[in-house]
């Protein structure tokens, strides 16, 4: 399939990037070292996201490049759906971006749902990050310290720092050698860890308040409410790495997040620790992810969304 990949960016000439809503290091990383190596190709390209870029990855090489209004999809020859599991996942102009001629999806989640048939795909992947770099090593490309740092973001994050089941002697592999090429873990962990807003800083002082541990201490969960958001001055993306603060508790194998996107519609992200499974869960509620990370949204009263999940956690354990 990569060689179909490899066929399909030497024969066409424009290209569209993207990929998911709420935007991760994985999908930002991913999406830049892609569009590096197409200009660096001699090829066109343009990058976009439905979403704005947190700030705390506008570091990233290329970053100021990303578009967020969708330029006419005639122009394009090949689209790259980037860290997706389904094509619905890139915002409201997913169909009008499925309508370019040639799809090719690159993913790592394992419930993917298999929308292009021109797809590098790997459920035991740690990113898609990881898959990017197998790619450019099939194609004998020259990776610039930007293309490097790009990559490195990408793995780093979806690897919550080399720390999840995922991070495998491969996932550890590339990463050396992407050091090797110009990445500086120093300067890139310090600009994605270490450049919170205050904002950031106010909004988890409000959303500690609801901590809520269950199952007799092994499920913790936290909510983040509009209120809470508004009174901190914060956004949807200083939410993140909330969901991890409670599975660092010793104990607990099962933590959620549940963040308020309207009066009755939550957004659930759920983290575990070893071999317990909340991509089962997630897809009990239409979303999906990987074993020990998952999500999914729901809408309902918070306190019947919890009784919920509860009893779906019980139920797959």
């Amino acid at each position: 399939m990569i060689k179909d990949i490899i066929a399909a960016i030497n024969k066409g000439e424009n290209f569209l990037i993207t990929s998911h809503i709420k935007l991760d290091g994985d999908a930002l990383g991913s999406e830049l070292a892609l569009y590096l190596t197409l200009i660096e190709s001699g090829k066109k390209a343009v990058v976009y996201n439905e979403d704005q870029t947190p700030g705390h990855y506008s570091f990233l090489p290329a970053a100021e490049k990303i578009l967020h209004e969708l330029p006419d999809v005639n122009d394009f020859d090949v689209a790259f759906i980037l860290d997706c599991s389904e094509i619905e996942r890139v915002g409201d102009k997913a169909k009008e971006i499925a309508k370019i001629k040639k799809i090719i999806n690159i993913d790592h989640h394992i419930s993917n749902n298999g929308f292009s048939p021109l797809k590098l795909w790997d459920g035991q992947a740690s990113s898609t990050g990881e898959l990017m770099f197998r790619l450019f090593k099939q194609m004998n490309i020259s990776m610039t310290p930007e293309i490097c740092t790009n990559l490195y973001a990408a793995i780093l994050t979806d690897t919550g720092g080399f720390r999840y089941a995922s991070t495998s002697k491969d996932t550890l592999w590339v990463a050396g050698n992407l050091v090797e090429g110009g990445a500086n873990p120093q300067w890139i962990s310090e600009n994605i860890y270490e450049s919170d807003a205050p904002a950031k800083i106010f909004l988890l002082k409000k959303t500690l308040e609801t901590i809520s541990l269950d199952m007799e201490n092994q499920v913790g969960s936290l909510v983040v409410t509009k209120k809470a958001l508004s009174e901190a001055g914060a956004t949807y993306e200083h939410t993140e790495g909330f969901v991890d603060i409670l599975r660092s508790v010793k104990g607990i194998s099962i933590s959620v997040l549940y963040t308020q996107l309207d009066d009755n519609l939550y957004k659930l992200s759920l983290r575990s620790k070893g071999k317990v499974n909340v991509e089962k869960i997630a897809k009990m509620f239409g979303g999906g992810g990987h074993v020990n990370a998952a999500a999914c949204r729901i809408q309902g009263e918070i306190e019947t969304i919890k009784r919920d999940i509860l009893k779906a956690v019980r139920e797959t354990r």
